[in-house]
Formats: structure tokens, sequence, C-alpha cells
């Protein structure tokens, strides 16, 4: 019986490899490079995304965001105008677990039009486990971590810090109201991810907004070319 779990589990997992191969492939052939947006609940991923919309005049950027009842948070991204697929990945995703799949991702993407963005940005649930084991085809990964999360986090999640290539701390407009000693969290993430990109940001006051947003940019500039 146990055998048989394990097998089970290995062919989840294996298939969810074989359908993330396929949309890299789907992601390349169209020249779109796809950011997996990563963080725990209320660490502030769409707040950060309606500010990095918000001045991507000509970047052509579109948005999976994984939404829970009421799709709340894609309707704050329509408003730029900008292509939201909203999808709910507790009712679509293997044996109901809270997490975004290479299969739900490409449900998704026959509503995308993928070769008429430069970027797509998946917006993932809201926790730091699931996202980080199972991959979707995406090019980049980057991790939003706030300053009302415990500062051990990385060590907590190192998976999640580990595979990414870009930590945003967001939030830290609140640093004075909040006993977050942000030094620690620096080491703990050193140890788990020596050298990792990182950039203290605030969704409420724009700081280091245009940072971030110049380093989305930046993803553009190494483009496949499809064969």
């Amino acid at each position: 019986m146990h055998r048989l779990r394990v097998n089970v589990s290995e062919d989840v997992l294996d298939g969810s490899a074989l359908i993330a191969r396929a949309n890299r492939l789907d992601f390349d052939r169209a020249r779109v490079r796809v950011v997996n947006f990563m963080g725990a609940p209320g660490a502030g991923k769409t707040s950060l995304l309606e500010r990095l919309l918000e001045g991507l005049e000509d970047v052509r950027i579109g948005v999976l965001a994984s939404d829970g009842m009421g799709g709340l948070d894609a309707r704050r991204l329509t408003r730029f105008h900008a292509p939201v697929v909203r999808v709910n990945a507790g009712s679509l995703s293997f044996g109901g677990a809270r997490h975004l799949d290479a299969r739900i991702v490409r449900t998704a993407l026959a509503q995308l039009p993928l070769r008429d963005l430069d970027i797509l940005v998946v917006e993932n649930v809201g926790d730091l486990v699931c996202p980080a084991e199972f991959g979707i085809g995406e090019h980049f990964r980057v991790m939003v971590s706030s300053v009302t999360e415990d500062e051990d986090r990385p060590l907590k999640y190192p998976l999640v810090f580990r595979t990414c290539d870009l930590v945003l701390v967001n939030k830290v407009d609140l640093l004075p109201r909040f006993d977050f000693d942000l030094p620690l969290f620096l080491r703990h993430l050193d140890a788990v991810h020596p050298e990792v990109p990182l950039f203290q940001v605030s969704a409420r006051s724009g700081r280091g907004i245009e940072t971030w947003r110049n380093w989305m940019i930046g993803l553009l500039e190494h483009r496949e070319v499809p064969a």
C-alpha cells in the first residue's frame, strides 16, 4: 500500500513536469517571458502588480491570477486594460491542493493572447510550500515577502526562497511601526540563497517600484528566437 502511494505521487509529479515543458515550449514560441509571482497571503502581491501595470506603457503584459471566491484580485487588475485571466486553483488542481500546477496554467492559456504579450505574470496562490515544488514552465520566479511577516521565513520555507530569481521585501513603509528585524531577515535569506537580487519596495508609497519595473523590462532583453 505504501509503495502504491509513492508511485501515484511520482506519476503526478512526472505528469506535471511534462506539461510544464509543453508550456515552456509554447511560451518560447510566442516569445513571451513568464514570471511565477509567489508569496504568502497578505504579502501584497496584487497591490504590487497594480503598481507594476500602471507604469508599463510600452510593454505588453498579461496576468494569470490565481484568485479565490469572488474574483476580487482579478477585477482590481482589469482596470489597467491588460489581459487578465482568473483561475480558482482550489477547484482545479490535483487532489484539490492549493497551488497552481502546469495543467491549470495550460488550460488557462487558451484564454490569453500569448503572441500579443511581452510578459505574462502568473500570480500564484498565497502559499509558501506547493508553488515552489510545482513548476509551470516559467522563465523566472519572483518571491514577495513583507515586513508584516516573520524574519525567519527563509529558514522555514527555504525552497521557495532558494528557487527564486528575485526577492521583493514589501511594505517597507511600515518598518517604523512593526518589530521586523530587516538585517536579520537578510542574513537568513543569505543563508538560504546567497546573493539573490533583492529590492525593498512599498506598494503604498511607491518606493522601489521603478527599480522593480526596470528589472521586469530587463527580462525582455534575452528572449529566445523561436525555432
